[in-house]
This record gives C-alpha cells, structure tokens and sequence, in this order.
C-alpha cells in the first residue's frame, strides 16, 4: 500500500469516530512492518477521562493482536494545519513505535506534515528511566 492509501484509511475513520461530546472526530491508520493496517478512531465517554484517542485505538488493536513492530502512523482530524496528537498518545507512540518511525498528520483539504515519533516527543520517558 501506498502513503496515499494509508490516508485514505485514516481520513475514512472520521466518519466511524464516536464523538457525541466534541464533534472533533480523528482518525487513525497504523502500519506494521509486514504492512498490515489498523484503523484506530477516537471514541469518547460522558466521563471525559475515559475517553480514548484514535491513535492509542489503533495501537492498542495492534498490540492485542500480538504486533509489535510499526512502520509508519497517519493521523487525521478535520483541523485547519495537520492535526497535532495529544501528549498521552505521544508517550504511547514512544512506548510501542521507534523514535525514527514516520507519523504523518492530516487536516482538512489534505494538507500534511510528517514528523518522527522523536520530533513529537522529544526527551522522552521510557523504560529506560525506571
């Protein structure tokens, strides 16, 4: 699959995000090495600290189905400028995703900008501080 095509799965979750709160529904498109996809959604709790983003949705889909080993990540929300993840996803995507793994951001229209997991988090935690 292209990059192209990973955005297509990501910005196609939109429409499947369960935001009855915010109405900001992000999408999510996780890709192992193998280049199996895992489409993640935000999915939102009237206790708002229940609520789980897309990417840790798709991470953690991944991850309970045995992957480990991440290629790239695409996010996308319907922001103006690409969206920016959240800090808890950020340490998730530092948890379970190389520093050098490319993560694209989407906003609306299709504009773009991709980073690096270390570019989101830099300095991170990891188990290496414990």
């Amino acid at each position: 699959m292209s990059k192209q095509e990973w955005i297509d799965i990501a910005v196609e979750a939109l429409g499947k995000a369960y935001v009855p709160y915010s109405k900001f529904p992000v999408g999510a498109c996780l890709v192992t090495k193998e280049g199996k996809t895992y489409q993640g959604i935000n999915i939102e709790n009237a206790s708002y600290g229940l609520t789980n983003c897309a990417e840790r949705t798709a991470i953690f889909k991944a991850v309970s189905e045995g992957e480990k080993a991440f290629s790239h990540l695409v996010v996308a929300g319907h922001t103006p400028e690409p969206i920016s993840p959240c800090g808890a996803c950020r340490q998730v995507m530092a948890e379970f995703c190389d520093p050098a793994m490319p993560v694209t951001l989407v906003g609306d229209n299709g504009v773009t900008k991709e980073m690096t997991v270390e570019e989101l988090l830099p300095y991170t935690f990891t188990d290496k501080d414990l």
